[in-house]
This record gives C-alpha cells, sequence and structure tokens, in this order.
C-alpha cells in the first residue's frame, strides 16, 4: 500500500478528472445524441439548457464543462482506439457500447475484448433489444463485471 506524507509547506495540486468517454455504436445520429447530452458548453446545448431551467427553476451547475467525447461506429475500432489511448497513458473513463454493430463484433465481444485492454474502464451497455440475458453478459465478461 502507498505510503502519503502530507507536507503543510506544499500546496495540494488539483488532480483534473478524468472525463475521457468513447461512444461504440454503428448508428451515427446516437453519437450526435450523446454530442448533445454530454457535449457541455457547445451551442446544441441551448434547447437542454432551457428545459433544465423549466425544470429545475434555473440553471444547474455541474454540467457546463461537459466530456471529452469521442467516437468509434464499430468494436475493431473501438479495440483499435482503447489501446491507442493506452498507450498514450489517456484511458478513457468510460465507454458507451451498443450491443448491435453489424458487420462484424457485436457489442458483447467488444466489451469482452475491451475489458480485457483496459479492466479499469467503465462500461456502459446500450440495446433497443434483449437479444442477450444478463446470464450470458456475465459469463462473457466474467465475474469482474
Amino acid at each position: 500500500m502507498p505510503t502519503f506524507i502530507l507536507d503543510p509547506a506544499v500546496e495540494p495540486c488539483a488532480i483534473a478528472p478524468n472525463r475521457r468517454i468513447l461512444i461504440v455504436d454503428d448508428n451515427r445520429s446516437i453519437h450526435e445524441d450523446f454530442g448533445k447530452i454530454l457535449g457541455g458548453g457547445r451551442a446544441d446545448r441551448a434547447d437542454l439548457d432551457a428545459l433544465e431551467a423549466e425544470i429545475f427553476g434555473s440553471e444547474q451547475e455541474g454540467f457546463a464543462e461537459g466530456f471529452d467525447l469521442d467516437s468509434a461506429y464499430q468494436g475493431d475500432e473501438a479495440l483499435l482506439k482503447v489501446k491507442a489511448a493506452l498507450e498514450r497513458n489517456e484511458p478513457y473513463a468510460l465507454l458507451f457500447v451498443d450491443v448491435r454493430m453489424p458487420p462484424g463484433l457485436d457489442g458483447i465481444e467488444t466489451t469482452a475484448r475491451l475489458l480485457e485492454q483496459d479492466p479499469e474502464v467503465g462500461i456502459v451497455i446500450c440495446s433497443a433489444y434483449s437479444d442477450h440475458s444478463w446470464e450470458e453478459m456475465t459469463e462473457a465478461f466474467g465475474n469482474g463485471f
């Protein structure tokens, strides 16, 4: 276990949070939707900001900065992007992975391979279909999922 020694003479430095997110989906409009929701500070958030003000009475703090979004349209592309990000020591914090992405790897196989590359990354599996049961998915990902 690492030991930390705090020196009151040294100013603590702020560690920038990892705000890198990879969207993995073959549908380009899904990527656009994620950008509208998570992009932050961009002009295309104006409608969401207005809706937020209507619901909550005023704009809320904490969403303005947005996230650093990246896109992959197939599983193989996602694997390459995650590998390259790890090599640059700039891993993704979170991946949104669609289950159906024909042709090629489906989201379940993609997720299993992504977890092999980066077991620390958070993954959200997205699907409008029930192609795989929870048991099938956990079996594919192992006990750590």
